[in-house]
């Protein structure tokens, strides 16, 4: 084909789309073009096929879209913005919803976390926790504190620093030896212990002592940060044992550590509170957000610090810059308006009140999954669930994979799988019924792959 033909091509929306050309993220790419799994539109709980086709969304998206698709608040706001303030320039400039939106994240979040960096993923705002640790500690005459403590089965974001923190295997293999100094805590399943757990399991908490090993062998003064998800999300959902969160902070305490809550997933009303902090009753020293910020509407994140971090670089000269770091893109315009509009919904609509609410008859829908086919655990936390599926013995995640396929294509719902793990993440405005034409659509697609 000539370059003029190409082009042509390229420009005529009416030319056939072989689905090439874009390599999908996190993805079996042959096996997705060969049977795509196509969305054109969506409103509220569902998705729509371009043949008009409704799918359930058992996902909310990416665990992202808590108030529910195409919301005319916030898609009002998007389009009130795009014809007022394309965008603002970051550095050095301003615009006034970002610092809106900032002291409303800052009036949310628990205790002193009072500071908001903006940037514009989940990988993006852990990256920027831990550098903000690292700077902080060199700030403040400690630069001998680099050391890094993540965990096992962690997932913060695929950045350079997200990946070494983290500890999903795929995610880390293939990309060399990664940040240098990162130790991991060990994860907190247990299926001997915790099988079919409804919220926080009993057994567990000891694990959070496994820090006190880690500082015995590197010491606390060359230790940075320790940053773990309260709800381990993306590895299969993960609840924190009763007392865990909390045992972390004390011996974060005792040993002068930072403290970083990744609230990518759990933020903004998954667990029935604004973030998962305060259904703790733990104040981390930053919270990591992201995806539900605005409902999922335009990429937008950020971390939230404590305000003594915050202060300790607001020294030297006032016409310096006090953080070498920050994106073009940080608090861009039509993100800040979209998370000013969903915050409201979120607010008018007692969005995170009504998941608090809901959660038992959530877990108890869910539980009656218990005994189908292949069904290994169930996890339930917040409006969170999870199912694991026996694998097959010479194809693991095949039977996972075939589950999300048929559920998509020939039962009308949208989930999420790890593995053979089945993630339930519905949108906050989910109904009684919809609950159950959830259970009754996933106990469907679970018998379809026995």
């Amino acid at each position: 084909m000539s370059s003029a033909h190409s082009l042509r091509a390229a420009n005529d929306a009416s030319s056939p789309n072989d689905l090439e050309a874009w390599w999908l993220p996190f993805t079996a790419n042959r096996a997705f073009k060969q049977r795509p799994r196509l969305v054109t539109r969506a409103k509220d709980m569902h998705y729509y096929t371009a043949d008009g086709r409704a799918v359930l969304d058992g996902a909310a998206g990416l665990w992202c879209c808590n108030a529910g698709h195409n919301r005319e608040p916030i898609v009002a706001a998007i389009q009130r913005q795009a014809e007022e303030l394309d965008f603002a320039p970051p550095f050095q400039f301003g615009h006034p919803k970002a610092f809106a939106l900032a002291s409303r994240l800052a009036a949310l979040a628990p205790g002193d976390l009072d500071h908001v960096f903006f940037c514009n993923s989940g990988s993006e705002a852990v990256d920027t926790a831990l550098k903000i640790a690292l700077a902080y500690w060199n700030i403040s005459g400690q630069g001998q504190r680099t050391r890094l403590i993540g965990r096992e089965r962690g997932y913060h974001g695929v950045g350079f620093g997200g990946i070494s923190v983290g500890g999903i295997v795929p995610n880390r293999k293939f990309f060399g030896t990664l940040l240098a100094g990162v130790d991991h805590l060990p994860h907190t399943y247990n299926r001997a212990e915790q099988a079919f757990s409804q919220g926080e399991p009993e057994w567990g908490a000891h694990l959070a002592d496994d820090l006190e090993r880690i500082v015995a062998l590197h010491d606390a003064s060359t230790i940075a940060a320790v940053i773990v998800e309260p709800m381990a999300g993306s590895t299969g959902v993960l609840p924190p044992p009763k007392g865990y969160l909390q045992r972390l902070r004390q011996l974060c305490d005792k040993h002068g550590l930072l403290l970083i809550f990744d609230e990518v997933i759990t933020g903004f009303g998954r667990l029935g509170h604004a973030f998962a902090a305060e259904r703790y009753g733990v104040v981390p020293d930053m919270i990591t957000f992201a995806k539900a910020v605005n409902s999922g509407t335009v990429p937008m994140a950020g971390v939230i610090v404590r305000k003594g971090i915050h202060d300790a670089f607001m020294k030297g000269p006032e016409h310096t810059i006090e953080l070498f770091h920050g994106y073009t893109y940080s608090a861009h315009p039509l993100a800040c308006a979209s998370a000013l509009a969903a915050q409201d919904l979120y607010r008018d609509e007692g969005l995170f009140e009504r998941a608090r609410g809901l959660e038992p008859a959530w877990a108890n829908a869910v539980m009656t999954l218990k005994g189908l086919p292949n069904v290994l655990d169930i996890r339930t936390l917040g409006l969170v669930a999870a199912i694991d599926l026996a694998s097959r013995p010479d194809a693991v995640g095949q039977r996972g994979f075939e589950a999300m396929e048929r559920a998509f294509g020939d039962i009308g719902i949208m989930f999420r799988v790890t593995g053979d793990t089945i993630a339930l993440t519905p949108p906050l405005i989910i109904s009684e019924d919809q609950i159950g034409e959830i259970v009754d659509k996933v106990g469907r697609a679970i018998k379809a792959v026995a």
